[in-house]
């Protein structure tokens, strides 16, 4: 006797392959977060423990041992005042770290509650704000750093003031995008009814329900940070020496690259290491704190 099968049936896939497609999402979600996380901690790790793990003083000559290659001693070779490459690369994880961390605060701070307040006021208000904005992204970043260098001077501070204030119309819109994608909803209106002042609404009720795209611009605006200190650094306007910089070293090691190539290799391997770690890190939390991710 023969039996038939409903035909939406043989169409619907398996709950066992559709509990194993999101499994799979799943772990490969939490893999490139995972991934990120742990070189960030690793990076984090050496910038802590710089002075504990650090092989030699960053900032030791010894002409002697100078353009070295890896060796035992000198496990990334040594530059061209004998210093061992390893410890300033180790030294410098803490100086970009330091200067990337101040500059996305500055841009938080200035460019997150200024696109909030744009988005929900809308009107005039917006209209000044993104005037304003459109301004500051109508000129290229490294020129606009540059500029305003010229104004600070040169240096590890002005460094940091620059990237902040570059990176605050990124910050301000995304701020911006994500407010007015909140404004409308039930509780902002429920709120209103209630008679909750703005700044109620805005930094108490909506603030909190933009976290996820916000945590996501922070963790990528870290890596345009390290990317942008170590491209002021190779300009010779940013960290200046002594002091262990990865892109200071990347600029005078290029004088060297047939001579002693691990002498830039090594900077600017632990700059692609640490930028892949936050952008990793950045697509990680995306898919983790997007709802329609997860709902695939």
């Amino acid at each position: 006797m023969e039996t038939t099968v409903p035909r939406e049936l043989l169409a619907r896939p398996r709950a066992s392959r559709l509990g194993l497609a999101r499994a799979y999402q799943a772990v490969a979600r939490w893999k490139t977060l995972s991934v990120g996380l742990a070189l960030i901690a690793l990076f984090l790790f050496c910038a802590l423990a710089a002075g504990v793990i650090s092989p030699y003083d960053p900032d030791a000559v010894v002409y002697p041992d100078a353009l070295k290659p890896p060796s035992t001693a000198h496990l990334f070779g040594t530059d061209d005042h004998g210093r061992d490459i390893l410890s300033r690369v180790i030294y410098g994880t803490r100086v970009s770290l330091v200067i990337a961390t101040i500059s996305v605060a500055i841009a938080s701070l200035i460019g997150i509650p200024a696109g909030l307040i744009s988005g929900y006021s809308g009107g005039w208000v917006d209209g000044i704000i993104g005037r304003v904005l459109d301004a500051l992204f109508a000129f290229p970043v490294i020129l606009m750093a540059i500029a305003i260098i010229a104004i600070f001077g040169s240096g590890e501070r002005s460094a940091v003031i620059a990237i902040g204030l570059i990176a605050i119309p990124e910050f301000a819109r995304v701020a911006r995008g994500a407010m007015i994608a909140e404004k409308e909803r039930e509780y902002v209106l429920a709120a209103r009814a209630l008679g909750a002042s703005w700044a109620r609404i805005v930094f108490r009720s909506i603030l909190p329900n933009t976290f996820g795209p916000i945590m996501v611009l922070i963790s990528l605006g870290f890596a345009f940070a390290i990317l942008n200190e170590t491209a002021l650094s190779f300009l010779g306007l940013g960290a200046q020496p002594p002091t262990p910089s990865w892109g200071a070293d990347l600029a005078t090691g290029r004088r060297y690259l047939v001579q002693a190539p691990w002498y830039s290799f090594f900077p600017g391997l632990a700059i692609f290491l640490l930028v892949l770690a936050l952008n990793l890190t950045g697509d990680g939390l995306r898919d983790l704190l997007d709802p329609r991710g997860r709902r695939r």
